[in-house]
C-alpha cells in the first residue's frame, strides 16, 4: 500500500471556529435572545438557553480539548451586548471575561483570532434601526476601539464583521434572520452601512494596533446554473456570485460598492483588508423559476449527485472549496480559512469531508496560494440560528441537558491532521477508507 502525505508549511494554523451567542449561552439582551423569544422563529421551538456554557466558564474545557488534541489555534467572537449593555454603560467585568478567554488560549499556546461581529446586535442598536441607521458604523467604530484597546496585548489577528452577505440576506431578503424583512432597498442600505462599518473598524484596530491583521470572513457558496444550456440559470448563477460572493469584498477593494441594482462611491472602504476570510460549505444550483418573486425569481437546490448532511442542507461538494480559494487568491492577500464543516450527528460524513476538504486546501497551498490556517466549524455543537439544535457541527458532540460532551470520530481525525500537519495516507485508510484511492491513487 501506498505511504504518503500531504503536508503543510511550517507554522501553519490549525484550530476551530466559534461564535459568542451560539457557545456562550445567558443572555438575554441582544437580537437572537429577543427573536428566540418569539414563536415559530427557530425551528422546534429551540433556544441557546445555556448553550455550551462558555459565559459559566466551560471554555475552559473545552479549550484544553482543543490544546490537547493537538489544535494550535481558536477563532472566537465578542459579544457586543455584553460589553456595552446600554448605549452609555461599557460593562469591564464583560471585557475582563474576554480577556481571560485570550490570555487562556494563549497559555495553551493557541493563537487567538478575533471576530468583532458574528450575527448579534444589542437590544439597544435594533431600537436605533440596526445598521440600517447610518451612524451605526461610528457606533461599531467606538466599540472596537474599546475592545481592541482591552484586549490588544493578547491578539492582533481581527476578523470585524462575520458573513456581512449572510447577516444582511438573511435578515432583510430572505426573512429567516431577524428583522425578517423582504426589502432590497434595506438590504442595500445594511451592506453599505457594514462596509463603511468595516472600513471604520479597520482603522481604528491599525491606529491602536500598527502591527495588527484585519479583514472580513466571507461566506462562500459556489453557485451554478442548474442547466448550463439555459441562459436564465446561466445569468442568475453570475448574478448570485456577484452579489453574494464579490460584492463586498470588491468594495474593501476598490471603494466602489456594487449591490443589486445600484452602485455608490464608498472612498474610505478601499483597500482597508489584510487578509480575506473565508467560510465555506457547500455549493448550490441556481435556476430560474417564476414563482420566487420574493427571491428575486431565483430557485436553489443542491446538486443532485452530491452526497448530502443529515438534514439535507449541505452537500458534499469538495471542488467547490478548491473554487472558494480560487476566488479568495484573486484579491492578492493571505487567506484564511475561518470556517468550514458539516452538520452530522452521526459522525458518518463528517470523516470524508473532513479530509476531503482540507486535501482540497492542500491543493491550493500546493500552488503556493497564500492560505495560512484552517478554522474547522466547530469545535462542540452549538446553538446554530435558526435552526436551533437540530443542526450538530461539532467535532465534539454536546448533551444539551447535560452539558455532557460527546467525543466523536471526528476528534481523533482532526488531531491527526492536526499533529501531521497534514493529511497522512494511513490516516486516510483508518477513517476515511472509501475515499482512500481518490485522495492517493496507485
Amino acid at each position: 500500500m501506498l505511504s504518503a502525505t500531504y503536508h503543510f508549511p511550517t507554522g501553519f494554523l490549525w484550530g476551530t471556529a466559534t461564535s459568542s451567542h451560539q457557545v456562550e449561552g445567558s443572555n438575554s439582551n441582544n437580537n437572537w435572545s429577543a427573536w428566540e423569544a418569539q414563536e415559530g422563529r427557530i425551528r422546534l421551538g429551540h433556544k441557546a438557553g445555556l448553550a455550551c456554557d462558555w459565559w459559566g466558564g466551560r471554555w475552559k474545557e473545552d479549550f484544553d480539548r482543543a490544546a490537547e488534541s493537538g489544535q494550535n489555534a481558536h477563532r472566537l467572537s465578542l459579544e457586543w451586548s455584553r460589553i456595552q449593555p446600554r448605549p452609555d454603560v461599557w460593562d469591564e467585568d464583560a471585557i475582563d471575561h474576554y480577556r481571560q478567554m485570550l490570555r487562556g488560549l494563549r497559555q495553551r499556546g493557541m493563537t487567538p483570532l478575533v471576530t468583532l461581529h458574528h450575527f448579534t446586535d444589542p437590544l439597544w442598536l435594533m431600537e436605533l434601526g440596526g445598521w440600517e441607521n447610518d451612524n451605526t458604523p461610528t457606533l461599531f467604530e467606538k466599540f472596537t476601539l474599546k475592545v481592541v484597546d482591552a484586549l490588544k496585548e493578547y491578539c492582533q489577528n481581527w476578523v470585524t464583521i462575520n458573513e456581512p452577505n449572510v447577516y444582511t440576506v438573511m435578515g432583510y431578503l430572505f426573512k429567516a434572520f431577524p428583522p425578517a424583512k423582504n426589502d432590497l432597498k434595506a438590504c442595500f442600505a445594511v451592506l453599505k452601512n457594514m462596509v463603511r462599518g468595516h472600513a471604520a473598524a479597520y482603522r481604528a484596530i491599525h491606529r491602536l494596533q500598527p502591527d495588527a491583521s484585519v479583514g472580513i470572513a466571507l461566506n462562500y457558496q459556489s453557485f451554478k446554473p442548474n442547466h448550463a444550456w439555459l441562459p436564465f440559470d446561466r445569468a442568475l448563477a453570475d448574478f448570485t456570485h456577484n452579489n453574494f460572493n464579490v460584492s463586498f469584498p470588491n468594495t474593501l477593494m476598490t471603494g466602489k460598492f456594487k449591490f443589486a441594482f445600484k452602485s455608490i462611491d464608498l472612498p474610505e472602504a478601499r483597500n482597508t483588508q489584510d487578509f480575506l476570510g473565508i467560510n465555506y460549505y457547500t455549493r448550490q444550483m441556481a435556476a430560474f423559476n417564476l414563482l420566487k418573486k420574493e427571491d428575486l425569481f431565483i430557485h436553489l437546490t443542491f446538486p443532485k449527485d452530491a452526497e448530502m448532511s443529515d438534514t439535507g442542507h449541505i452537500a458534499n461538494v469538495p471542488d467547490g472549496f478548491f473554487e472558494a480559494m480560487k476566488f479568495a487568491k484573486g484579491y492578492s492577500l493571505p487567506i484564511y480559512i475561518t470556517e468550514n464543516g458539516i452538520e452530522d450527528a452521526d459522525d458518518d460524513l463528517r470523516p470524508r469531508y473532513l479530509i476531503q476538504h482540507v486535501h482540497q486546501m492542500w491543493r491550493a497551498v500546493n500552488f503556493n496560494w497564500p492560505i495560512k490556517g484552517y478554522f474547522h466549524w466547530s469545535l462542540v455543537d452549538n446553538f446554530e440560528w435558526e435552526r436551533g439544535w437540530t443542526q450538530r457541527f461539532g467535532l465534539w458532540g454536546l448533551d444539551v441537558d447535560t452539558q455532557v460532551r460527546i467525543r466523536r470520530t471526528s476528534v481523533d481525525v482532526y488531531e491527526a491532521i492536526c499533529r501531521e500537519n497534514g493529511v497522512a495516507s494511513a490516516m486516510v485508510q483508518q477513517y476515511a477508507p472509501s475515499i482512500y484511492s481518490q485522495l492517493f491513487p496507485e
